[in-house]
């Protein structure tokens, strides 16, 4: 039975039982800041039986897509090394919240397994926590499981539930027994039941886990029967699918051996067993489908585990002696195998490989010689790597510290950690030591938070203030002249945050004797607003009231660029797709900045897309409209959550014409109030990040402006009308073009005729014919025919030639073949560089160098003779 149709058969038999298939989450988790990536089926439903989610079903099944490759959750290291370690894993559960619970689960796990899959009863095994006597029941009175084959699995070390039967999602809350199932693959292979000292080996593989859900714990570590208990299963379609294909590794169901066969055709192996091969084929999967749900090679967090993901398996394809890219030629059997099950993978398919295909030649360079290193660092026999070692291999080449581990461990050499975490931290020290700076954030406050009052109005009297700071420090009063950050109870004043930079404004006293410049406004504490700036006139006093007046011109041209950022960052992922997300953004008066994941320059009609689908939101001219509302709510009903944005369980959901996002920024009333956008630059910033900077309003109108100055001026120097400026700069370009060649004809004709004249200046030495000569007004290209034409004339000959041009030597070095045995042009161009303030070199028969000392030029080409003379 194929995978696929092992998948397809455990989903369509739940949905016979009344379960809703429900399609596989991304591996990155939404909202939950516990995970670095989804490693179960569960995580998708973890809200649901917390209780803080509803969903319009009460009995689910999935096959999900997971992860264990960093975080808690890390099965790298053992991938390769054991038949049944992944980084990627399909989760095959159906779940119950609240409406069925054992009897039903462990009924229909044995109709599954023994009716629909076919598996021997007499082949499977089953535990139960040591206390649940009701499963133990079931199995034995209902299902019928001889006695001997149901066993009880009590706590590790007399732990109260610390048990492998025993689950819970956290310290305190949810957690139950649970009873698992095992097949046994026979007494061919080494290993014993379940409970028995002999139960880590293979010949009793667990194939399923049934969770079931039925106390609450609370703090004291008492568990209270929960009033809807409910149930989790998870059994790997891997596991099963080996059992069921009659293999004993994972590695041997079709799915492996498609990718496998790949791997094995990508580097040029042709021992389809070789370890290595299992790791190019695990690691592919985990590496395409991570990228999918948007995670970009990077030095951080899950960028960081897909860098290093990617990273071993090309390190395992330079083992097998593959030293160019391969590793992104396996998405297109990635996505035959499981395309049709993931159609997601088959829309990202190319995007996949591009990006893999970039990170590839990044390390690809430094991989070779990060490996020499390693290699020599092994080869004395020692058996501990060193940890400067194993830094230097991470820092200067890029080698994650596993991978470096995983090198060591195939030649049984041990890495030390701690001698590695001792360089990291001292070139953190290092790096800290260089960057301190003063923060004003930095300021000790303790007082009451600030009331923003800056959504519906620009002015506000009666502000008083708590506090105020010169130089970083808190004062009871500020005199006229001086810098400093005064922090009010109610301000008009938005602080920075989410990308949009802070008001500025002034504040003043009733009397208008004291006035406050506010240059900037920024956060203190999460609601405590610091007001940036300089008194310009009187004395201001904690206490003291004053009018808080932001200035509206600048937060009108802010506000334009902030809301047309939220339309912008929609049709990106109209026009480019849904991968795209925001990576980081700077709005303030000028302009918007935008970074997002994208593998590719953006091209002038995808600018141009984006553009029109933003101007067409401004024309239609919607309200914009915010609400605040539930963070789970706000997600379900469509808002996007933003990159590195933090969000409380009350969040502002703001609809922009189409685009629904969560953001407490400022914004404009209604979307033709942006007036005009226009996209200004486009770039890399990153690996697989994109920067997009535009403008709107009055901004676009002044950088239009300026573009049609420009035109004008070009057109008014070309003598044309401006809507003729192309035709007639095509017409230049061609006179160009046919000026170039002429002037290219020129020099071949001079040089060729110089050719004849340097020719007799040539000196006999040893044999050969030295010639070091100066060309007046000749380029590289002109030295390199003058160069043939003299070694045809020559015959058996070293030759230097010379060009100056703007106070820069050009250099060229030719030798026969016949004499290159004697003297290499590479080391013959380097002497005479070497005199001149530069440096080259090339192949023996012909080289090439620079210099910036055209006056010691001279002398440099009187001492080629010599040189030539003690080699020959």
């Amino acid at each position: 039975m194929k995978s696929a149709e092992i998948r397809e058969k455990f989903l369509r038999f739940f949905e016979s039982k009344g379960h809703t298939i429900v399609p596989s989450s991304p591996l990155v988790p939404a909202n939950d800041p516990t995970l670095l990536f989804t490693n179960s089926g569960m995580v998708q439903f973890k809200d649901v039986f917390l209780g803080k989610e509803h969903r319009p079903y009460k009995r689910a099944t999935s096959s999900q897509r997971s992860v264990r490759a960093g975080g808690k959750h890390n099965d790298l290291e053992n991938v390769g090394y054991t038949a049944r370690h992944h980084t990627f894993f399909e989760m095959l559960g159906n779940f119950s919240f609240g409406d069925y619970f054992k009897r039903e689960a462990i009924a229909y796990a044995w109709e599954l397994l023994t009716g629909v899959y076919g598996l021997p009863k007499e082949k499977l095994w089953v535990t139960v926590y040591q206390d649940d006597d009701e499963a133990h029941d079931i199995w034995a009175k209902e299902i019928g499981v001889p006695a001997e084959r149901i066993v009880r699995i009590g706590d590790n070390k007399g732990a109260p539930y610390a048990s492998d039967n025993f689950w819970q999602m956290a310290d305190t809350g949810p957690c139950g027994p649970c009873s698992e199932i095992f097949y046994d693959h026979g007494p061919a292979v080494w290993g014993g039941p379940p409970g028995s000292p002999e139960a880590d080996g293979d010949r009793y593989i667990e194939i399923w886990n049934l969770v079931f859900m039925q106390y609450d714990r609370d703090a004291s570590g008492t568990l209270h029967p929960l009033p809807r208990p409910c149930v989790d299963t998870g059994m790997g379609l891997e596991r099963i699918a080996a059992v069921l294909q009659h293999v004993h590794s994972n590695y041997e169901i079709d799915l492996f051996q498609v990718l496998i066969a790949a791997a094995a055709r990508e580097t040029g192996c042709t021992d389809l067993a070789n370890p290595s091969l299992r790791v190019i084929a695990d690691h592919i999967r985990a590496c395409a489908f991570l990228i999918v749900d948007g995670v970009i090679p990077g030095n951080e967090g899950r960028g960081y585990v897909l860098r290093r993901i990617v990273r071993r398996a090309l390190r395992h394809g330079h083992k097998l002696g593959q030293s160019q890219p391969f590793f992104h030629r396996l998405v297109a059997d990635l996505d035959r195998a499981m395309g049709d099950a993931y159609p997601e993978l088959r829309a990202a398919r190319d995007r996949v490989a591009q990006v893999l295909a970039q990170e590839e030649e990044r390390f690809g360079e430094t991989l070779e010689h990060g490996m020499a290193i390693l290699e020599a660092a092994l080869a004395g026999g020692a058996t501990r790597l060193d940890g400067e070692t194993a830094f230097k291999l991470y820092d200067t080449y890029g080698f994650p510290l596993d991978l470096t581990a995983d090198v060591c461990r195939e030649r049984g050499v041990s890495v030390d950690e701690s001698g590695f975490e001792s360089a990291m931290n001292r070139q953190r020290e290092q790096a800290r030591a260089a960057g301190k700076f003063k923060m004003a954030a930095g300021l000790d406050y303790d007082g009451q938070s600030t009331a923003f009052h800056g959504y519906d109005r620009l002015a506000l009297e009666g502000a008083k203030v708590l506090a105020l700071y010169v130089d970083g420090v808190s004062v009871p009063a500020m005199q006229g002249g001086q810098q400093g950050v005064v922090v009010l109870d109610n301000t008009p004043f938005y602080a920075e945050s989410g990308g949009q930079v802070g008001d500025a404004g002034e504040l003043w006293s009733a009397d208008r004797a004291v006035r406050f410049a506010v240059e900037d406004t920024q956060k203190i504490q999460a609601e405590v607003f610091g007001h940036h700036g300089r008194l310009l006139s009187g004395a201001l006093k904690v206490g003291d009231t004053v009018t808080a007046e932001v200035d509206a011109e600048r937060r009108a041209r802010t506000v334009r660029n902030h809301s047309a950022t939220h339309l912008m960052h929609k049709a990106l992922r109209e026009v480019l797709g849904t991968h795209v997300q925001q990576k980081g953004s700077l709005v303030d008066p000028d302009k918007t900045r935008f970074d997002f994941s994208h593998n590719a320059p953006l091209t002038d009609d995808e600018v141009r897309r984006i553009e029109a689908i933003v101007n067409r939101e401004i024309l239609a001219n919607a309200a914009t409209q915010a609400r605040l509302m539930g963070f789970d709510e706000a997600v379900k009903h469509g808002a996007m959550a933003l990159f590195g944005e933090k969000y409380g369980d009350r969040v502002r959901v703001l609809d922009i014409g189409t685009s629904r996002e969560l953001c407490g920024g400022t914004h404009v009333e209604r979307t033709g109030d942006i007036g005009l956008f226009k996209i200004v630059s486009e770039g890399g910033v990153a690996a697989g990040i994109r920067r997009v900077e535009a403008v709107t309003g009055e901004n676009a109108l002044a950088w239009v402006q300026q573009l049609e100055d420009t035109v004008n001026e070009a057109a008014a120097a070309l003598k044309a009308p401006a809507s003729e400026l192309s035709a007639k700069l095509g017409q230049m370009l061609e006179q160009v073009k046919s000026a170039e060649k002429e002037l290219a004809r020129l020099k071949s004709k001079l040089a060729a005729s110089q050719g004849d004249d340097l020719a007799g200046q040539a000196v006999e030495v040893g044999g050969l014919r030295v010639l070091a000569a100066s060309l007046d007004g000749a380029d590289v290209k002109t030295l390199r025919e003058t160069m043939d034409k003299l070694k045809d004339k020559l015959g058996s000959a070293a030759i230097v030639l010379a060009g100056v041009d703007g106070g820069k030597v050009s250099l060229i070095a030719g030798v026969t073949a016949d004499a290159t045995a004697r003297v290499k042009a590479g080391e013959l161009v380097n002497f005479v560089a070497s005199q001149v303030g530069g440096k080259g070199g090339g192949r023996p028969d012909m080289a090439q160098a620079g210099g910036t000392e055209p006056a010691k030029l001279p002398q440099a080409l009187a001492s080629v003779a010599d040189w030539v003379r003690e080699r020959v």
